[in-house]
């Protein structure tokens, strides 16, 4: 259930959790929490947080509150790598990546030219990120520019912060689906004038992945960077052995699949690559060196079989690290069931995902990537006011573990594993309601 209305001056009294640092340099110190707390927005943004008895006495009579005791108010989850034309195609069996592509996606995509089927998808994706307690995402759209003024648009109807981007690709691609290297130059370009900073959104050029744009495409891509300073960059690299091989045949000057994005100037702050599975150290170093941030994909990893990601790699060599749904490749809007799933990968690769570094990573991590830590992904004072409401007894299981819960931690891991989109009781965005769960 989507809710209307206009940010106003508001508190929400509940117990609240954000990160201010990254928990695996920090511990646990890297979070700030309040059991009894309070929330106090203006205009859209946090003016102030902290323990309910201390800023309760001196809130104005005028600012309305809301008592949400006995939920989590955290930060709203931010995706960092999902493809809102695939919402239809989600759950399909039984393919690896370049075979899903060619069975699933591009037939998918086809339909985008079509603006009502773009508005509508787009509109449906927004509210189902909402339900599940997402209020920011990095989103792919098809080649067509239409279905990149959809998804702007359904979001700034939301007042979200979205990022999006027309898919340039302009080979080994069906040619219903495919641009040339002037084309998708010329209608990004077009796209990031109309777009890029109006309200909350923010563009981000977006070749699909190596194999489907030519040099002269991809040295565009890089143009479009320079000539326009601020906007972001995503794509895919390294994520399936075959996809890795066909790359080196494709670009044989190349050292590796990362280094065919740095030599077009690809590798850069506010650059976010999807999956990373199969990267060496060299690559590790220079995307950290770069600036350039991961997206960890674990749903999709796991359901594409493409294989691992080494999240302890990643921060050995400082590499800034989001974490993302990739529906429809993943299997869930949820990153709820998202972070289930990244602490089994880490478990398989001999590694352990703290529920602080994990809800971490959905929240400040993710803005961290996508450089945007000043504006979402915490509570601090200034933030935009974008923040969940978890229901910790949403289910009757769920009510039962915590009872059994000794801590936050405890609490915190069991919401992970166990939550879903029931979990998210309310999704705010810039202080206004815009999703209520509707209990059955």
């Amino acid at each position: 259930m989507r809710t209307e209305g206009k940010a106003g001056a508001s508190a929400v009294r509940a117990s609240i959790l954000h990160f201010v640092a990254d928990p695996a340099e920090a511990g646990e110190a890297a979070a700030e929490y309040f059991d009894d707390g309070l929330l106090i927005l203006a205009d859209g943004k946090v003016a102030a947080l902290g323990p309910s008895d201390a800023l309760l006495p001196g809130l104005p009579e005028a600012v309305k509150l809301i008592d949400r005791r006995g939920h989590l108010l955290m930060p709203g989850f931010i995706d960092t790598h999902i493809h809102y034309p695939q919402t239809d195609i989600i759950a399909s069996h039984g393919a690896q990546l370049l075979d899903w592509l060619n069975t699933y996606t591009f037939p998918a995509e086809r339909r985008f030219e079509d603006v009502a089927v773009a508005r509508e998808s787009a509109g449906f994706f927004c509210d189902e990120l909402l339900r599940n307690g997402t209020t920011s995402a990095l989103c792919f759209a098809t080649v067509h520019p239409q279905s990149v003024d959809a998804i702007f648009e359904a979001a700034a109807e939301r007042n979200m912060c979205m990022l999006a981007g027309k898919v340039m690709m302009d080979r080994h691609a069906p040619d219903f689906l495919t641009d040339t290297a002037e084309s998708s130059y010329r209608d990004s370009k077009a796209l990031i004038e109309r777009w890029h900073g109006r309200g909350r959104a923010l563009y981000a050029v977006t070749p699909r992945f190596a194999p489907t744009s030519s040099e002269r495409q991809l040295e565009l891509a890089g143009r479009l960077l320079e000539e326009h300073p601020g906007v972001y960059l995503q794509s895919h690299v390294a994520e399936n052995r075959d996809e890795v091989a066909w790359v080196a045949e494709l670009f044989p000057w190349a050292r590796s699949y990362l280094d065919v994005y740095d030599h077009f100037g690809l590798l850069r702050p506010k650059a976010i690559y999807a999956h990373c599975i199969h990267l060496d150290a060299a690559d590790r170093e220079r995307m950290a060196a770069s600036g350039a941030a991961m997206a960890f994909c674990p749903t999709s990893n796991l359901f594409l079989g493409s294989g691992l990601f080494d999240l302890e790699a990643a921060g050995a060599f400082g590499v800034k690290v989001g974490l993302a749904t990739d529906v429809g490749g993943g299997t869930s809007f949820s990153m709820l069931q998202t972070l289930n799933e990244a602490y089994k990968v880490a478990q398989m690769a001999g590694q352990n995902l703290s529920p602080w570094r994990a809800f971490y990573l959905a929240t400040l991590g993710s803005a961290r990537a996508l450089e945007l830590e000043q504006r979402i992904g915490n509570l601090a004072p200034g933030c935009d006011a974008d923040f969940v409401l978890l229901d910790l007894a949403a289910t009757p299981l769920m009510a039962r573990r915590m009872e059994k819960a000794g801590n936050l931690a405890e609490r915190l891991f069991a919401l992970m594993m166990l939550g879903d989109d029931r979990a998210v009781a309310e999704s705010y965005v810039a202080g206004v309601c815009r999703h209520v769960r509707c209990r059955p």
